[in-house]
């Protein structure tokens, strides 16, 4: 049996049982707050735990590594929304140490691609298009420079109230301890 029909089968489970009853919270969240963070695995019940949150508490938005490079990406829609609909009154960046972005090469990247049948064709018509294949994938040189990037560019959003305060962190995925790169403290 696949992995999704397993999940599937379980959630009939879930549902049957009523097991969603501990969850059940509103759509604004508790601490008024969104996260942003990698969606690295090891992260997924470590980052909640070691920095006390709960179900309902934040609003949680994931990509790979926690990296915003340009003002109006989905990330920064979704955070947006948080603070114009959720009444999210602080954004949170959370990246980690051992990032899988801090070390992508590109042009191995691409060979694999290559390997599942992505064609030539298709990156020239990407470079033809304006995107630069390598720029588009390139993760980072450290963390810490990343997560400050990344916080830069949320707090000079054109967009953003001067009232929502922007932290960056970074955590370990092993041991959860965070380290401050950046805390708002107007």
């Amino acid at each position: 049996m696949s992995r999704i029909l397993k999940m599937l089968d379980y959630n009939k489970q879930f549902v049957a049982n009523k097991n969603y009853e501990q969850f059940l919270s509103n759509t604004i969240p508790n601490k008024k707050m969104v996260v942003f963070t990698c969606m690295e695995s090891r992260l997924v019940e470590l980052l909640p735990k070691a920095l006390n949150i709960q179900n309902g508490d934040v609003k949680m938005v994931k990509n790979a590594g926690a990296i915003i490079r340009k003002s109006f990406d989905s990330i920064i829609k979704s955070i947006l929304v948080a603070v114009y609909k959720l009444q999210a009154e602080e954004v949170v960046v959370i990246g980690h140490h051992d990032c899988g972005m801090s070390c992508v090469d590109t042009n191995d990247l691409m060979d694999k691609m290559k390997d599942e049948g992505i064609s030539d064709e298709t990156f020239k018509t990407l470079d033809y298009s304006g995107i630069d294949f390598h720029k588009e994938f390139h993760g980072f040189e450290t963390v810490e420079e990343s997560i400050a990037q990344s916080v830069e560019i949320i707090r000079e959003h054109p967009l953003l109230p001067s009232r929502v305060l922007v932290h960056g962190l970074v955590i370990d995925p092993n041991t959860g301890e965070v380290d401050v790169i950046s805390l708002d403290e107007r």
